[in-house]
């Protein structure tokens, strides 16, 4: 089965979908007939440790351990063992959807051994009251492995987490000693587990190349572990590293001892700095190789090669992601949160996806615009994107999709909603968006008519002094505005908070509470998450803090990782404080609870009365979107289907004339329309025109054009009448 790439993501980046890096090298690998396989081993890694083989290992290595040391928790459990290595196999496989009557056991106070992570239940079982029996045994079933990640992290490794590894030594490590010299002891319990999978592997792969993917500082571990294996072990083959944890962090490289572990570290877009790597493979040295956005290590120095004149590859010749080798029937769905967004984080199978490459807005200083992904924007045709999801559907076997943009664009949004409905694809889809005002209701129902279940976006500080200092785009009042008009459509809406940028004043922290408050009480919102600002090289305010009143702490570009940076705020608060406040109120304020409660309530020490009034979010909803009038640019589609026609003569002021009564029948109802015979047939016809099933968008003018040419008058008097305004209740929308 020898190969020429083998492409990997190490532990531990998520446990119910793979993270989707490899699968998008593998499928433009196949573009150029170039042979690869790829393997998640962090999914590995855990089915091989919490199995019913694994457990009784992990249990015989700690009680020849006899440490005398260990906490109440960790030695309940390992009392519990007998209960743990019996129950094991039927979890993990409730969890992989292969058991779905096991619900009724788990839900039993009999069935799970439980330890101190069940002691949150009771603070719990107000939000899970609601809940279907196969989501509460979801959730009980991950507070049972949380429990076995608990004793495995006291006892066995202290690096260990399921969705990140080490990931300490990853962060901010802006020297490599530290990591190095803990890669120079001993293989931990987790490395000897991850390393006898991967020689299986190699051994049977025999790859030239060894593709390391290192998205996250949880991978980073893991990642430099394999890469010392591999060369011990296999000399010949080459290894390389790329992703997002290389690309925003290890830009100013030069500590020779990477390089025991890797021959290769791309930056950025993967596709042409690996093309090159292999074709460097069959060279003797790689002084005169031509290498594009590439470390390599040149006479015991750390070099940067980008003398390849190979252009990066527009996203419509990279290929469709091929998930093939991925064990997807092996993944697992876990609960861990009561937050809606995070769920779908962790919860279910998602085919990853990109609408456009870069953000098309590039402009929020607190993020790494100054970095080519981010910078570079280019969006993908609809009609591609869609050949693409339906190549997934047949290979994957699922219908979901997330499509992991930066911030995808509204008008290839709206395309690729109608490509979808036209093409008639069942699929539930979501992503990322900016709250801008191209998101009115009637594109937010046209998205929800596609599948589109959810959006999460960047509200970040609801402040508009603040919110125009970071260049979002966006006021308060228009995101509560299109908040709005998803929540309406029946779109989930989960926003990005942010606390303690530069100058942010106590007075407009707890005013950005207020508002978003208010958001949820008002149901304009349905999951948030706070995130304390952390400043970055490659970002404006990183690299410009004068301009924002910060003032960055004395920083010598270290040799290894630099991303995050440290920073002063002198005239801001002490942001650090409001963490927990801020935190506590959202949790409460997601599951409708406490919205009366006085914001002093959240927080220990004294806050700032809000200055916001009561019904702030409430008047900007006031504020009329517009009403149906369209200009003669607008797009207008007809999202019902073709209506039936009767016929009748109609007796009015001693006149007779034939009327037409179109009646339409909808998923949920029935409903007429009377208009005199002409118009009826005419309308009838346009409807048909302006279907999803047509390959045309019809314009507004184009609609009136037709309109007149049939010899009719007056078009606005009719369309905006009472018969076809009704028909935007049902499916008639201008985008």
């Amino acid at each position: 089965m020898t190969k020429t790439v083998f492409a990997i993501t190490p532990p531990f980046t998520q446990l119910n979908t793979p993270y989707p890096a490899t699968a998008y090298i593998k499928g433009f690998l196949n573009t150029k007939n170039i042979s690869c396989f790829q393997a998640d081993l962090g999914i590995e890694v855990i089915l091989a440790l919490f199995s019913k083989k694994g457990l009784t290992a992990l249990f015989d290595h700690l009680n020849t351990s006899n440490n005398t040391q260990w906490s109440e928790n960790a030695q309940r459990i390992i009392a519990l063992e007998e209960d743990y290595i019996q129950t094991v196999d039927a979890v993990i496989g409730f969890l992989q959807g292969k058991n779905p009557t096991l619900a009724n056991q788990i839900c039993q106070d009999s069935f799970l051994p439980e330890a101190s992570r069940f002691a949150q239940l009771e603070d719990l079982e107000w939000a899970f009251g609601s809940m279907g029996m196969q989501d509460k045994a979801k959730h009980l079933a991950t507070l049972y492995l949380e429990d076995l990640s608990d004793l495995i992290s006291e006892c066995v490794d202290p690096y260990f987490g399921f969705s990140r590894y080490a990931e300490r030594l990853g962060r901010s490590a802006n020297s490599f000693d530290e990591l190095y010299g803990i890669l120079q002891e001993k293989y931990s319990y987790i490395d000897k587990i991850l390393i006898e999978i991967l020689a299986e592997r190699m051994a049977k792969i025999q790859p030239k190349l060894l593709l390391i993917s290192v998205p996250f500082p949880g991978n980073l571990y893991s990642a430099f572990r394999v890469g010392q294996w591999v060369k011990k072990n296999f000399p010949n083959t080459k290894v390389a590293m790329g992703g997002g944890f290389a690309n925003t962090e290890l830009r100013s490289l030069s500590d020779a001892r990477v390089f025991e572990f890797f021959d290769f570290i791309s930056l950025d877009d993967g596709e042409a700095p690996l093309e090159e790597i292999i074709n460097t493979l069959s060279a003797n040295t790689l002084s005169d190789a031509l290498l594009k956005r590439t470390f390599i290590l040149e006479e015991g120095k750390v070099v940067y090669k980008n003398n390849s004149l190979l252009k990066d590859y527009k996203q419509s010749e990279v290929g469709t992601p091929d998930y093939s080798d991925l064990l997807l029937d092996k993944y697992i769905s876990v609960i861990e949160i009561v937050n809606p967004m995070h769920r779908m984080w962790s919860d279910g199978r998602w085919n990853k996806l990109t609408m456009a490459h870069g953000c098309y807005w590039g402009k929020c200083t607190f993020c790494d615009i100054s970095l080519d992904y981010i910078k570079i924007y280019e969006p993908v045709a609809a009609k591609l994107l869609c050949d693409r999801m339906e190549q997934l559907i047949e290979q994957t076997g699922e219908n979901g999709f997330h499509f992991v943009d930066e911030a995808a664009p509204p008008a290839l949004m709206r395309a690729l909603a109608l490509e979808i409905l036209r093409r008639k694809l069942t699929v539930t889809w979501w992503t990322n968006i900016r709250f801008e005002k191209s998101f009115s209701r009637d594109l937010c129902q046209l998205l929800k008519a596609s599948g589109c279940i959810a959006v999460s976006g960047g509200l970040e500080v609801a402040s508009d002094r603040l919110l125009d200092l970071i260049q979002k785009g966006v006021t308060v009042a228009q995101v509560a505005q299109v908040t709005r008009n998803f929540t309406e459509a029946g779109i989930m809406v989960h926003a990005y908070l942010m606390y303690g940028f530069p100058t942010q004043t106590a007075q407009e922290t707890i005013d950005s509470l207020e508002m978003v408050r208010q958001m949820f009480e008002i149901g304009t919102l349905q999951s948030g998450f706070w995130h304390q600002f952390a400043m970055t090289a490659h970002s404006p305010v990183g690299m410009y803090p004068e301009k924002f009143a910060a003032v960055r702490d004395n920083y010598e570009i270290g040799s290894f990782a630099n991303n995050d940076l440290t920073f002063a705020d002198p005239k801001g608060a002490d942001h650090e404080a409001f963490s927990y406040g801020l935190k506590k109120s959202l949790l409460n304020y997601m599951h409708g609870m406490c919205f009366d409660y006085p914001l002093q309530e959240w927080f220990d020490f004294k806050v700032p009365r809000t200055k916001i009034p009561k019904n702030y979010i409430e008047n900007a909803l006031l504020e009329d979107e517009g009403s149906f009038l369209m200009k003669p640019n607008t797009k207008v589609v007809w999202l019902g289907k073709k209506p039936s026609v009767s016929y009748a003569n109609t007796t009015k002021k001693g006149q007779t004339y034939q009327t037409a009564t179109l009646t339409f029948h909808d998923k949920k109802e029935t409903f007429s329309l009377k208009l005199n015979e002409a118009q009826g047939e005419w309308l009838v016809e346009i409807l048909e025109k302006i279907s999803t099933k047509s390959p045309k968008v019809y314009t507004f003018q184009e609609i009136k054009d037709l309109y007149e040419k049939a010899g009719f008058e007056d078009f606005e008097l009719f369309w905006y009448n009472k018969p076809v305004n009704l028909l935007r209740d049902y499916g008639l929308l201008g985008l």
